[in-house]
């Protein structure tokens, strides 16, 4: 992303987007305070400028049948860049993890996965994650409950 410094009006445009990404321009001039035409071309400015990187739907993951959500800590037998790379390229390809993240700690890698049963879970496990090569631990906790959830970033 270039040098991109945010105004306050860019933070009201990008804090009522969170909200709602499929407002018109026409209803998100007025949310802000600002005319339709100079809203349109801070919010275009914000998209090539990669602070806005893309609109999504978020999906209720229970009401599609993905009621298992797993956090799963990976350690690695060696943390060089070949074996970093080669686990990340594979966990990419795993339409089962929603995010990964390599971290500080005990653990090298952190995965949050949706799964529809603990079954699937664990055929994942010993079908997929457990097969790609330098994985040496797996611990995993499941969650009983979503007590804070956002996507809005705190801007």
């Amino acid at each position: 992303m270039a040098d991109f410094s945010l105004d306050m009006m860019d933070r009201r445009i990008l804090n009522a987007l969170q909200a709602d990404g499929r407002m018109t321009n026409h209803d998100l001039s007025e949310r802000v305070g600002l005319s339709p035409s100079p809203c349109l071309r801070r919010m275009r400015a914000l998209e090539s400028t990669g602070v806005i990187f893309r609109y999504v739907a978020l999906v209720d993951p229970i009401a599609v049948g993905l009621p298992v959500t797993a956090f799963i800590r990976v350690r690695l037998d060696r943390q060089d860049d070949q074996n970093l790379a080669k686990f990340e390229g594979c966990v990419a390809t795993f339409p089962e993890i929603m995010e990964c993240y390599l971290m500080t700690g005990d653990c090298d890698y952190q995965l949050r996965g949706l799964f529809d049963s603990l079954g699937a879970f664990e055929d994942f496990l010993r079908q997929k994650l457990t097969r790609i090569a330098g994985v040496s631990e797996v611990t995993t906790s499941f969650a009983l409950r979503p007590v804070v959830y956002k996507t809005a970033l705190p801007l």
